[in-house]
């Protein structure tokens, strides 16, 4: 006798588990032949004939063109319609909020900055958040109500049984506590948070050096040092969402910091944060330290430490190097993970020197030795997590066929 209509092993499910593995060969290969799905998949061309009539009038894809240059009539090709749905990623800092819109395909089509300088915010941060949306739908050719979802990202975290953003108390503006749902009142469409640098864990894991790999740490470095756990394929948060605050982390080499949240800061960052490098830099007689952001500064001197690598340059990696790797040492003797990710600019700045210094630093100081890569996404990694993470989410929905 038959199940529901929503059993597994009946023909709705099953059409459907066959519609989501098309859509996600569309999404992955680009435009495919009818012929060239159904083998994939495993499916006949009658029914992989199916299949495309069937998401062809659900909107999800349309015929893209023929193929060419093979022997034999032309094959219809066929995509993913980037029309089918929407999503938003805003990527939060003290200085500005960035947000962008991507289809469904993860092509970005709109990106708007909101500047948002001063320790006082001028607008209240629903206006913001509003503005910088409505900013990246507009450069889409967009309305705020074709975006299905929203993923913002911060410092810090939302902590799931307050509702309130803890770790961040330098973004001005972001700790009322009926924030969240003042956001969720506002805007039409479904609404996540998530730490900075949990998205570019993601962003990593998806489209980057983490791709493959179900255990990792990725360390970031820029405005702030953080890092994201990515254990058995998922993100580990933590109580409170504070997972990965290893810039609080009290290491060997810097003095002990008490009271941690109101300094806003921990041995591990005094130790190995952005903010240390200038310092280090005139410390070893590296003249001259450039001015402005300290996370800029930083990074171009690590980039150029590591295009001279000699000298005192090569003193500054190897102190940075050491540093690095002692708050390290603690991270992976606790997770023991297959990879760690060296992201953020202070970080990939350094390049492979920095890299194998850290690894080698590394290998003296833990009995785990996990391999050390330089993280791939280097173009707005925080925005580029958000919209994957969005997009993910969008994708489970609107693909779903069997509803």
């Amino acid at each position: 006798m038959a199940g529901s209509a929503g059993t597994p092993g009946t023909p709705r499910v099953l059409r459907a588990m066959n519609d989501r593995a098309a859509l996600d060969l569309l999404l992955a290969h680009g435009p495919l032949s009818r012929t060239r799905i159904g083998k994939l998949t495993g499916l006949s061309k009658p029914t992989a004939s199916q299949l495309l009539a069937r998401l062809e009038a659900a909107g999800l894809v349309l015929a893209t063109g023929t193929s060419e240059g093979r022997p034999g009539p032309n094959a219809q090709l066929y995509a993913v319609d980037p029309r089918a749905a929407h999503a938003a990623g805003l990527d939060v800092t003290p200085e500005r909020i960035l947000a962008a819109v991507a289809d469904v395909t993860g092509r970005t089509v709109g990106e708007y900055e909101l500047p948002t300088p001063g320790r006082r915010p001028a607008q209240p941060v629903l206006r913001q958040v509003t503005d910088a949306l409505d900013g990246a739908v507009k450069a889409a050719g967009l309305a705020r109500g074709d975006v299905h979802r929203l993923v913002i990202g911060t410092p810090g975290a939302f902590d799931p049984n307050t509702g309130r953003l803890r770790y961040a108390s330098h973004l001005p503006g972001w700790h009322s506590p009926s924030l969240l749902d003042e956001l969720a009142a506002a805007l039409p469409m479904p609404v996540e948070y998530e730490n900075d640098v949990n998205l570019v864990a993601i962003a990593e894991q998806r489209l980057g050096a983490a791709r493959g790999h179900e255990d990792f740490v990725l360390l970031w470095n820029e405005g702030g040092l953080g890092a994201a756990l990515v254990l058995g394929g998922r993100l580990h948060r933590g109580w409170t969402g504070g997972a990965g605050e290893v810039g609080f982390l009290p290491v060997p080499g810097a003095p002990l910091v008490r009271q941690v949240t109101k300094a806003n800061s921990g041995g591990y960052q005094e130790l190995a944060g952005s903010q240390a490098i200038p310092q280090l830099a005139r410390e070893l007689g590296i003249q001259p330290v450039p001015t402005g952001p300290y996370a800029e500064v930083a990074a171009a001197l690590v980039a150029q430490a590591a295009r001279i690598n000699e000298g005192p340059h090569l003193r500054l990696l190897e102190t940075y190097a050491t540093g690095l790797a002692t708050g390290l040492a603690s991270l992976v003797s606790v997770l023991d993970p297959e990879l760690v990710v060296l992201s953020g600019a202070s970080l990939t700045a350094g390049g492979e020197p920095l890299r194998a210094l850290v690894q080698a630093e590394l290998e003296e100081l833990a009995a785990s030795r996990p391999r050390l890569v330089v993280g791939d996404v280097h173009e707005h990694p925080v925005l580029r997590g958000a919209l994957e993470s969005a997009l993910a989410a969008t994708r489970d929905e609107v693909f779903d066929t069997s509803r």
